[in-house]
């Protein structure tokens, strides 16, 4: 049977190199999950055009959001595997979605190739400059008092930061009232105005108004701080040792995608990942960069996607 399949590996492998000597020879699509201005936009725009400019590419970022990122990977599910269709996926859409949509058309293992982790984010716990909320020491002592009344806003159910907000109340022993948004966007709009409490957030998504004194950080939920808000304390750190949860960036293209195609992209964005240029450009958005082999990636894909199913499980959330 090996003798019969191999003269046909060979010439796939064959076929795919040469695909790869005159890879790419027109423009290259990113499709981005989610709307204008949240932190997956914000870094996908970065990277495409930095490849763009580093490589004389054409790469073209394109928003398909909706239903918690999950529309727009079906959306790089159905590109062609030739290296012009990829996606800029993060944790949320890719590892929580399978697990939170009953009948989504993909599998993240199955139906994509991992091809370059960009970065990875805390989450930020924040709250308008105007709130009487200094510290998450405060939130937890008024939550107790008033159980269901304090507010926060998220990008959307199921999403790991509405998550991260869910095992922050299991780990601090309180309830506070989710209001879940189409997108980090108008979550942020209605956090600055005081229509919610608390902003649970990526940290890209609420750095600008971080920067610019509107929003006031409470707590970071990664196990360390931040290099970009480094006087933010995490959650950990605020009385609930070991508390962990992130977020990370990355690029994908269908599963079929030929190996030298992906190892050629993946070089492209690791070279530009080591340039201090870009490392600023990330750490500027509050996320930091991270680089990764192919193999990695896809590695921390599986694993993370296996872990999610009981988180998501706990939480007790599913969309139909």
């Amino acid at each position: 049977m090996f003798s019969k399949l191999a003269p046909l590996l060979a010439i796939g492998l064959i076929a795919g190199a040469a695909q790869a000597q005159t890879y790419p020879d027109k423009p290259i699509r990113m499709v981005i999950p989610f709307p204008p201005g949240g932190g997956t936009d914000i870094l996908g725009r970065l990277v495409a055009k930095e490849i763009t400019e580093a490589n004389k590419w054409t790469v073209v970022p394109e928003n398909k959001a909706g239903a918690g990122g999950t529309l727009g990977i079906t959306e790089a599910a159905k590109g062609k595997p030739d290296g012009y269709d990829m996606v800029m996926g993060q944790k949320d859409n890719l590892v929580v979605g399978p697990w939170l949509y009953k009948s989504l058309p993909w599998n993240p293992v199955k139906d994509f190739v991992a091809v370059a982790h960009v970065a990875w984010s805390p989450v930020i716990i924040a709250t308008s400059a105007n709130s009487k909320y200094q510290t998450l020491a405060d939130v937890v002592t008024a939550a107790k008092a008033a159980p269901d009344t304090i507010t926060y806003g998220s990008p959307g159910n199921g999403t790991t930061i509405h998550l991260a907000g869910d095992q922050f109340e299991k780990a601090a022993g309180i309830e506070l009232r989710h209001i879940p948004y189409k997108g980090s966007n108008p979550a942020l709009m209605d956090a600055l105005a005081g229509n919610v409490d608390l902003l649970v957030s990526s940290v890209p998504s609420a750095m600008a108004q971080v920067k610019a004194g509107k929003l006031r950080p409470l707590a970071v939920t990664s196990a360390k701080r931040s290099s970009s808000l480094p006087e933010v304390p995490t959650v950990a750190e605020s009385g609930f040792p070991g508390f962990d949860m992130s977020t990370w960036y990355g690029l994908l293209m269908p599963a079929g995608t030929p190996a030298p195609i992906v190892a050629q992209m993946n070089g492209a964005v690791n070279k530009l990942l080591a340039t201090p240029q870009l490392q600023k450009a990330i750490q500027d958005q509050g996320a930091e960069p991270q680089a990764m082999s192919a193999e990695a990636f896809a590695k921390q894909l599986q694993r993370d996607y296996q872990g999610m199913e009981k988180i998501v499980r706990d939480a007790g959330i599913r969309i139909e």
